[in-house]
């Protein structure tokens, strides 16, 4: 007989058993997907490189000043405000000035990529949830365990999946950034209120006249929230997807980080929080 003090040694020294093999379990899976998807993962590799060529592609092409003039009309159409356009123009040629223009267009490629998987996935996968509760009770561990693990762990699947390069980074973003517009996509869903939804049912519109006329319109500020979360989670992503060969603002980070050298690691974070200000102050939408 030995005493419960000794029990729990013996349990943290690892004497009474073998730990639970959770790690060789996650090896063994992704070996099996690695053996038997390779063709799906060569798929998705190759689309996701033709979605990042085509934006830089567009983004690099005009002359700078072409680049923030519609940056400032973007700004103008969603917010309607000239002090919001004057700071958006401020801050673009700032980052001019500092010589991280490329750079910029590097990392708003990656940005900009992830946003249009991350909604184009998120807003389906939200409305569902809303409208099937048994459903998002499901999903919600599932959403907490993408956004609570650390980010540097969905580089080791990416790398061993889709190697080296732009392509794991952008996977490793949508998968850390993913369950931001879910969750706000359902919430403003499922905020509608329920006196909107009696009148147009009572009035005859369909499901499908429901959602459309009734629910997204209802629900715009907080899919727009949602995307205005998914820039900058996706944003706070360069620097890691740096660490697996993504180009962008997360490279002069990584090598200022490596050579300590203070004015290059202020220079390239600040030029960060000023794109992370500019997206921001963009889609920034209000209720009135």
């Amino acid at each position: 007989m030995i005493s419960l003090g000794e029990f729990w040694q013996s349990l943290a020294d690892g004497e009474l058993g073998s730990k639970i093999p959770v790690g060789k379990a996650a090896k063994t899976v992704f070996d099996w997907l690695q053996d038997n998807f390779e063709f799906v993962f060569d798929w998705i590799s190759a689309v996701m490189d033709w979605l990042i060529e085509a934006i830089l592609a567009v983004l690099e092409y005009p002359h700078p000043i072409v680049i923030i003039g519609a940056f400032v009309a973007l700004t103008w159409v969603l917010q309607r405000n000239w002090k919001t356009c004057v700071l958006i123009a401020v801050g673009f040629l700032f980052i001019l000035n500092q010589e991280y223009w490329d750079e910029t267009l590097e990392s708003l490629t990656l940005v900009l990529s992830s946003c249009l998987v991350c909604m184009a996935i998120g807003v389906p996968l939200g409305i569902f949830a809303a409208h099937n509760p048994k459903s998002y009770r499901f999903m919600t561990p599932v959403l907490d365990l993408m956004q609570t693990l650390p980010a540097f762990v969905y580089l080791i699947p990416a790398i061993v999946f889709f190697g080296i390069g732009t392509v794991p980074g952008l996977l490793a973003t949508v998968i850390f950034v993913l369950p931001a517009p879910i969750r706000l996509t359902h919430l403003g869903i499922s905020s509608t209120p329920q006196a909107l939804l009696e009148a147009a049912r009572a009035f005859g519109a369909t499901n499908r006249q429901v959602l459309w006329k009734v629910e997204l319109p209802s629900a715009l500020p907080q899919i727009m929230a949602g995307l205005n979360q998914t820039i900058m989670l996706s944003l706070s992503m360069v620097v890691v997807a740096a660490l697996v060969g993504a180009n962008g603002l997360g490279v002069p980070v990584l090598r200022a980080l490596g050579q300590v050298r203070t004015d290059l690691g202020f220079e390239s974070g600040f030029v960060i929080v000023v794109v992370a200000i500019i997206l921001d102050r963009m889609l920034r939408m209000e209720r009135k």
